[in-house]
Formats: C-alpha cells, sequence, structure tokens
C-alpha cells in the first residue's frame, strides 16, 4: 500500500506538472495523469491530486489552458468533438524539464492563448527552440566559468610577478647604493695618492759638509 508522506521536492512537482498538461494535452484525464505520477513517485492518486489542486495549479494555470486549447484543436482534427476522453499510450512530446527554465513559460503561453488558434506542430517548435536556447545557455554558463577560473589563475600569477619586481627593486637599489659608496672610496684614494705624489715631488735634499742629507725649502 502507498503510504508515502515525504514532502514533496521541486522535481516532483514539475513531473506531476509534465504529466497533467500531457494528459490533458492529448485527450486524457488528470485523474488518469495523478494515477501515473502515484505509479511513478510510490504515492496515492489521491495525494497526487491534492498536491496539484492544493499548490502545483496554480504556477501552470496558463500552462493548462493552452493544454486544454491544444486538446481541442486535436480533436477537430481528428474528428473527435465531443468524444470520450481515452487513456494515454502515446509517448509525450519533450518534457518541461528539458526545456529549461518552466518560470519563463507563462509569458510565452500567454502571448501564444491571443493567437486564434495553434497548432500542436507550433507548440512542439516552440518547445524544441526553448530548449535550444537552454543548451546554449549551458554552453556560455561553462565558458563563463572557465573563464573566471583562468581570471584567478591571471591574478594569483600578476600578483607573484609583483612581489618579484619589488625584490628586485629592492635589490637594485641596494647595489645602487653599494656602488655610490665604492666610488666615494676610489675617489678619496685617488686623492691621497695624488696628495703623496705631489709632496713627494715638492722635497728636494742636498748634501752637508759630513755628507749628510737636509731637506732644502723651495
Amino acid at each position: 500500500m502507498k503510504q508515502r508522506q515525504d514532502a514533496w521536492t521541486e522535481e516532483e512537482d514539475l513531473l506531476l506538472a509534465e504529466t497533467v498538461l500531457r494528459h490533458v494535452r492529448e485527450g486524457s484525464t488528470q485523474l488518469n495523469a495523478f494515477e501515473e505520477v502515484g505509479d511513478k513517485l510510490n504515492r496515492t492518486s489521491a495525494a497526487c491530486g491534492f498536491r496539484w489542486n492544493a499548490v502545483v495549479r496554480r504556477r501552470y494555470e496558463q500552462a493548462l489552458q493552452l493544454a486544454k486549447r491544444q486538446r481541442k484543436e486535436r480533436q477537430r482534427l481528428l474528428g473527435q468533438q465531443g468524444g470520450k476522453k481515452k487513456l494515454l499510450y502515446n509517448p509525450p512530446v519533450p518534457s518541461l524539464a528539458e526545456i529549461g527554465e518552466i518560470t519563463q513559460l507563462p509569458a510565452v503561453v500567454s502571448s501564444a492563448s491571443e493567437s486564434s488558434s495553434i497548432t500542436l506542430d507550433q507548440v512542439i517548435s516552440f518547445l524544441q527552440t526553448l530548449k535550444t536556447a537552454h543548451r546554449r545557455h549551458e554552453v556560455l554558463t561553462k565558458e563563463n566559468e572557465r573563464l573566471r577560473k583562468e581570471n584567478e589563475e591571471m591574478r594569483a600569477k600578476n600578483k607573484e610577478l609583483e612581489k618579484k619586481i619589488a625584490k628586485l627593486e629592492e635589490n637594485s637599489s641596494t647595489i645602487q647604493e653599494d656602488y655610490e659608496t665604492l666610488v666615494r672610496i676610489i675617489n678619496r684614494a685617488r686623492k691621497l695618492v695624488l696628495q703623496e705624489e705631489e709632496e713627494r715631488q715638492a722635497l728636494k735634499f742636498r748634501m752637508d759638509q759630513n755628507g749628510n742629507l737636509e731637506k732644502i725649502a723651495e
């Protein structure tokens, strides 16, 4: 016996909406949809019906009205107006989960409902267009993530290079100071050598009668 009591998830709500809209669109009943969802989720059909009427339906009211219009158009084309509702055995059209953000559907449905008539092929084409747009969005999202990571790597490398440059500038400053100190020492030594040479050249000696050298002042 189905006695599941846990809360409904977003995925389960989406499955319920998909199934109900498909059954209505194809000429079946909502009760059949509740039975199908109950079998898939191990819930009772009553629980599925309560969830649809109390919570989910309000979010898909426009989509439900579109599905009813599609059912009438389908019955008109097949010459089955006023016929008995049937059980479904055909596979569904592409699911709502495959077309991306479901919140975008009501606005488009509202625009479509203003038309005088709409065919099933037009709806399928529209859903396929949304599916393609969703795939493109996924590709752009992945590319954006790749560029974000690449940007982070470049920033990390830039910081590392800035540290190296700062270190080189510090070393260059130290070398410059050492060079200037060395130049001052060399200049001082050169001046001392020149001074001693000048003093040496300025001294003159002569020998006295006793054979001793004596300095002669210039």
